[in-house]
């Protein structure tokens, strides 16, 4: 008899095995939101955004799809490329009461000023702004604009980051650094009522070459103008706080760059797009938006960057100050709800692994904005920004359900609710419905759309837009009984228990 139950039972896993690998299956798993355990605490201004500083001065940025053909392989004359890759952009308004609103419906956060274009612009000395900018120098940033950043920063309820020049102009005679122009641009924020909270000495100095460095530019010379740099921070004002040294790549040499600045962070930070856009002949396809390689690609970035900052920063907090779907504007689904699912997955990702701010590029501009940068009106990306921003609070949780392929689970204590708990739910897969028990009674929030390559996502089945008067709408979840709830394919879900009574959320 022992014999025949033991032979039974292990032909019971063996079918349940089975199952569980056939098409179309998908096993029950079961959540308990009163005893998750704390997995550790983010930045309450976690989920951020960047406001490119060639926005802000108006300039040559992404080119639209539909103004442009992607970028070919081969030989070519860098005006050729520029006029493909690029067009030109008057300056963002800033004052917009649209962007404005819906920017502090995210806050709070940090607004990152920053870019390539940053290395290159000149701050100008009075309020006669130049028209063009002094030799060495490849843009103009005018008084007037950036009171209207610390004006925007104040309104959305967001602490600028930004980063200086460092190109030829901003250099002595010998080709080192001066801190002239941070020198300027920081009394002039603090004459005019604002903060900066924090700032990268340059942006992305291991593309020195296409960043607006002088020529052989390297990581000596970068040791030697970071010191500069890091003294200068420490009499202007030390209460900046000094990211780096914010690296694009994951090459071998970013060890370097680190090493020239390590003692002097506060910060560290990184960069990180899954791939270029097809502008700069990447190869990433919609067909592949909801692959769970390519949700993972933000984990493997951040393993390189870690080796790093667990080398020669351990022990300080990890930013990631730029992010968005790919590199150089975003490829066209970038604005879809397709990225949507990479979007809330790397939040979830990286909150999980405390990383503890990630900055979105951008609010407003190109194919990756959360914004339409024409219209204003909010894309998909938004709307999970807005849902996250209003239901995930900064403590971060153990869900309890370990990744598996097509199944994303995250939770944090819901926001601003004691002992509540928000359990994010991503189903990546593209055929089969997946189920989660819980014992509780939720408030549920399901993202999907008819055109998953569309910019238009319901909530609950309802169609996501501005109000009439030009409000948000409420954003209202969906009563949800205890017991088994279904998540259907290639869905976003935010569930809320404020009943959950968790000792960590206390």
């Amino acid at each position: 008899m022992r014999i025949r139950w033991r032979r039974c039972r292990i032909l019971a896993v063996c079918v349940g095995a089975m199952l569980l690998a056939a098409p179309g299956f998908a096993a029950e798993l079961s959540l308990a939101p009163s005893s998750m355990s704390r997995v550790g605490s983010v930045d309450a201004r976690f989920q951020s955004y960047n406001v490119e500083m060639v926005e802000v001065t108006g300039g040559r940025f992404w080119k639209p799809y539909d103004a442009s053909s992607a970028a070919t392989a081969g030989p070519e004359r860098v005006d050729d490329a520029a006029s493909r890759l690029f067009a030109y952009r008057a300056p963002i308004n800033l004052t917009n009461a649209r962007l404005r609103r819906l920017a502090a419906a995210l806050g709070p956060a940090y607004v990152r000023i920053s870019g390539t274009w940053a290395n290159s612009t000149y701050f100008a000395d009075s309020d006669n702004a130049l028209q063009v900018p002094p030799d060495g120098f490849n843009g103009v940033l005018t008084r007037q604009q950036w009171h209207d950043v610390v004006d925007f920063a104040q309104a959305v309820d967001a602490e600028i980051v930004t980063s200086f020049a460092v190109s030829r102009g901003a250099r002595d005679e010998n080709g080192v650094w001066n801190a002239d122009q941070a020198r300027r641009l920081i009394g002039y924020t603090r004459g005019v009522g604002g903060r900066i909270a924090a700032v990268e000495f340059m942006n992305e100095p291991d593309l020195a070459t296409i960043g607006g460095l002088p020529p052989g530019y390297d990581a000596s010379a970068y040791r030697r103008d970071f010191a500069i740099f890091r003294a200068f921070i420490g009499w202007a004002d030390p209460s900046i706080k000094i990211l780096g040294p914010g690296l694009a790549g994951q090459a071998a040499s970013g060890a370097d760059w680190l090493a020239a600045s390590a003692s002097g962070l506060d910060v560290f930070s990184y960069h990180h797009y899954g791939a270029l856009s097809e502008r700069c002949g990447g190869d990433a396809t919609p067909a592949n938006a909801l692959s769970d390689d390519w949700l993972a690609r933000t984990d493997a970035a951040l393993a390189f960057q870690r080796g790093l900052h667990d080398r020669f920063t351990r022990g300080k907090p990890i930013w990631l100050t730029e992010t968005a779907e790919a590199a150089c504007g975003g490829n066209r689904w970038a604005k879809a709800f397709l990225d949507t699912f990479r979007y809330l997955d790397q939040l979830g990702r990286l909150a999980r692994q405390h990383v503890q701010v990630v900055m979105h590029n951008t609010l407003a501009a190109s194919n990756y904005g959360l914004l339409d940068e024409t219209t204003l009106a909010p894309r998909p990306n938004y709307w999970g920004a807005l849902l996250w921003r209003r239901l995930m609070g900064p403590t971060v949780l153990d869900a309890g359900v370990p990744p598996q392929p097509g199944l994303h689970v995250y939770a944090h204590c819901l926001r601003d609710v004691a002992g509540g708990v928000a359990v994010l739910v991503i189903n990546n897969g593209h055929a089969v419905a997946r189920t989660l028990r819980l014992p509780l009674a939720s408030q549920r929030y399901t993202l999907d759309a008819t055109e998953l390559a569309g910019t238009q996502v319901r909530l609950n089945g309802l169609l996501l837009a501005l109000t009439g008067t030009d409000e948000l709408p409420s954003l209202d979840g969906s009563a949800t009984a205890p017991g088994a709830v279904t998540f259907a394919p290639a869905t976003i879900t935010f569930l809320a228990l404020p009943d959950a009574r968790n000792a960590a959320c206390r």
